[in-house]
């Protein structure tokens, strides 16, 4: 079973909804044949690569609210994560365009770290007032997970995963996605935002499912059709007792 997730570095509700999907996983029974792929895709790609003020700065004046009411959805959003073992610090974080930081992904994908690469840029732009847009951090982050130091310096030289980058962007939107994060399962199935942990579990239950569906097995032609044979022909018990 494979799962597609859209999400966004720079998107609070996407950690959220990271920690969700992974309570739902570690208890599903068949865990281990479901495959996890990060698709690349941007809330605003028109950010600079840094930008100048505080991410309460930044959400007032690109959605024309209160400052007031941006600190309440940051204490709101919080709390959310808060119940997640995350520790949030919107005081701390760093704005900057993440175009870069999915190169990144998709660079450790390549090489078997993209759920750890996905992992850390979340909990060090929102944890940690990391700035996900910086050379320096991109570059010490992918050494830390092991990756080539000559292939590190070719996303900033280069266009390299570019076009990975934007094509997850484009199939998002023909998709008819329009927010993250958004999880999609064998193409059949789709599920919006951070939801309930109990959700995911439903989700990958009605999943698997579908895709292993219950194949009844007799022997002989007898029992070539065994969802009609009556209990007493197909040799088991049935409300009106067992047959003899």
């Amino acid at each position: 079973m494979k799962i597609e997730i859209w999400s966004d570095v720079a998107c609070p509700w996407c950690y959220i909804g990271k920690r969700r999907f992974e309570t739902a996983l570690a208890a599903f029974p068949h865990r281990d044949s479901v495959e996890v792929k990060w698709r690349s895709y941007q809330l605003d790609p028109t950010l600079p690569e840094h930008y100048d003020g505080t991410e309460l700065d930044y959400l007032s004046t690109r959605k024309g609210m209160a400052p007031a009411q941006v600190s309440q959805m940051f204490e709101h959003v919080a709390a959310q994560a808060k119940g997640e073992g995350l520790n949030y610090r919107f005081d701390a974080v760093v704005v900057a365009n993440s175009f870069t930081a999915h190169r990144l992904i998709h660079l450790a994908a390549a090489h078997g770290q993209q759920d750890a690469a996905k992992e850390r840029l979340l909990s060090d732009h929102f944890e940690h007032g990391k700035d996900i847009g910086s050379q320096d951090y991109l570059t010490a982050l992918g050494l830390n997970l092991g990756l080539d130091a000559g292939e590190l310096a070719e996303l900033f030289s280069t266009e390299a995963y570019a076009d990975a980058v934007r094509n997850d962007i484009a199939e998002a939107r023909a998709l008819g996605i329009s927010g993250v994060p958004f999880f999609v399962i064998d193409r059949k199935f789709g599920l919006s935002g951070a939801q309930p942990a109990e959700t995911f579990t439903a989700a990958l239950e009605q999943a698997w499912q579908d895709s292993h569906p219950l194949v009844m097995v007799g022997a002989g032609a007898e029992a070539a059709d065994a969802t009609t044979d009556s209990p007493a022909e197909s040799g088991a018990c049935g409300p009106d007792g067992c047959p003899v």
